[in-house]
């Protein structure tokens, strides 16, 4: 009987996984497509396609995928999605921002809204707390890369402002506005990176207890799951061992 209750616990968390690569999917796909769509559906003339179609191959996203959402685009059906960004604060008073690509504004708007209504947050205007955060460009690498010192030299050749190494792997800061010219020079050096994109980096960090982050993870867990959100950003710090304690609850 443990046999099989530990078979059915690998076939939930194989589910749970196979769920997760499907929605992360389906948002390298919407990105694929707008940029495709506002620009030329060629990647090696549309620098936001080259990155979408970039990251989606370092997610391991079938070509077939990527080719049928860059086709979408071009389809006289295709869905008119358009950027929105929503800015609030979170439990603990911990500021958010969330990147949606939509179709209907009404139901996004009212999905975030609920989203942090639910979870001990308040949504704000637009412009809330970006003051907080400044738009940089990210390249990450995974460990096999080199070693701190190598992905170092690469980094300060390419121009950019700063470089995090650990066991996970490198990340690599840089303007917002050297995105290309650094990702292109850092691949040159380094090959090809497994995420290049624009993020949102907080300036400072606000220290978060385990009451907050709790209702905080809920939070930037129910934002996440959203279809139309593509990407969360925070700027929460939570001690180790609280969030050790919250990945294992």
């Amino acid at each position: 009987m443990a046999g099989h209750s530990q078979f059915k616990n690998i076939m939930y968390r194989k589910g749970r996984q196979d769920a997760a690569k499907a929605k992360l999917f389906s948002k390298l796909a919407r990105e694929i497509t707008v940029a495709a769509k506002m620009g030329d559906p060629d990647p090696e003339t549309n620098p936001r396609l080259r990155l979408a179609v970039q990251n989606a191959r370092a997610q391991s996203m079938p070509k077939d995928n990527i080719e049928r959402a860059i086709s979408k685009s071009q389809a006289g059906d295709a869905e008119n999605y358009e950027e929105v960004r929503y800015e609030g604060y979170g439990p603990g008073g911990v500021a958010v921002i969330v990147e949606a690509l939509t179709d209907n504004r009404n139901r996004t708007a009212g999905a975030v809204r609920a989203a942090f209504s639910k979870n001990g947050g308040t949504l704000g205007e637009t412009g809330n707390v970006a003051f907080l955060f400044e738009r940089v460009g990210e390249v990450r690498y995974s460990p096999d890369a080199g070693d701190a010192d190598k992905v170092l030299e690469a980094a300060v050749e390419a121009g950019a402002e700063d470089v995090s190494s650990d066991e996970t792997g490198h990340v690599v800061t840089c303007a917002f506005e050297d995105l290309g010219a650094v990702s292109d020079a850092l691949a040159a050096a380094l090959g090809e990176a497994e995420v290049v994109r624009a993020v949102w980096k907080p300036q400072n960090l606000t220290p978060v207890d385990e009451d907050h982050a709790s209702s905080l993870m809920k939070l930037l867990g129910a934002l996440d799951e959203d279809d139309d959100v593509q990407n969360v950003y925070a700027n929460f710090e939570v001690a180790d061992e609280v969030m050790a304690r919250l990945t294992a609850a």
